[in-house]
């Protein structure tokens, strides 16, 4: 039951809402844990409520292992683990163009085991959230958390590995990028 939801509520984010061609897709099982809304289908609330989504970001430019660290920790505080990748628009704001593009970085992410979908990020935060609908949103050692919308919990991980080692930053300066 709850590989089904989490199934549903990926596809759910991934999507913007499920398609008529994936719910055309869908076992009559899953069907009946969904509902029609505004041209797409959408987990029934009372199907959405057993699962607690988790919300997780960042850039992810040269992946790294403390990256997969930081998503197995944050995993493990939800049952549904989407993270919205860094737009290249807010990479240069920091003074620098990406290693690699968005669309590329966000299908790196989305092959990771304990990550459920990755979404690429816009300039807008509240569509964001909007679309994913975050039970928690769970930040990183080094992060900032910017984002602490009414209603949400906010989950600040301490975890990590050799950050003076694990920083794409420095990576990213060791390879001459």
């Amino acid at each position: 039951m709850l590989e089904i939801l989490r199934k549903l509520c990926a596809m759910e984010i991934r999507e913007g809402g499920i398609s008529d061609k994936s719910f055309s897709e869908l076992s009559s099982q899953e069907k009946a844990k969904l509902e029609p809304r505004n041209g797409r289908h959408y987990l029934k609330a009372e199907e959405r409520r057993k699962i607690r989504v988790g919300l997780a970001g960042g850039v992810f430019d040269v992946l790294h292992l403390g990256h997969v660290f930081m998503l197995s920790e944050a995993k493990k505080r939800c049952d549904v683990l989407a993270v919205v990748i860094a737009s290249d628009a807010h990479i240069a704001k920091k003074g620098r163009e990406p290693v690699y593009p968005q669309e590329y970085r966000t299908r790196m992410v989305d092959f990771l085991k304990p990550v459920d979908v990755a979404i690429a990020g816009g300039k807008d935060y509240t569509e964001t959230l909007a679309r994913v609908k975050p039970d928690v949103i769970i930040y990183g050692y080094d992060q900032p958390e910017f984002l602490k919308p009414s209603g949400v919990e906010i989950i600040k991980l301490h975890e990590h590995l050799e950050p003076e080692k694990l920083k794409s930053s420095k990576i990213i300066k060791e390879l001459g990028l």
